[in-house]
């Protein structure tokens, strides 16, 4: 857990210092999976599956959101 918290620190920061946006729960997210497979402990087919899931979902989920949300306040504002 303290690995994965540290590389996920680090590459936060990384991404920082360079601009980059970065999403602090799938760097962490990836590091905790990385540092199973480093350690030999396994990584379970369903949790990455769950990261890959999440990964790809979370832009257009995000940009129907924002959609639904600019529709409804341009709807009540007139």
């Amino acid at each position: 857990g303290g690995a994965a918290e540290l590389v996920a620190a680090s590459t936060i920061a990384m991404a920082d210092s360079l601009g980059m946006p970065v999403s602090t729960t799938h760097v962490l997210s990836s590091g905790g999976a990385g540092t199973m497979g480093a350690n030999d402990s396994g990584i379970q087919p369903e949790t990455v599956r769950a990261i890959a899931l999440a990964w790809v979902l979370t832009l257009p989920v995000t940009m129907a959101l924002a959609g639904g949300l600019y529709w409804l306040a341009t709807a009540c504002t007139g």
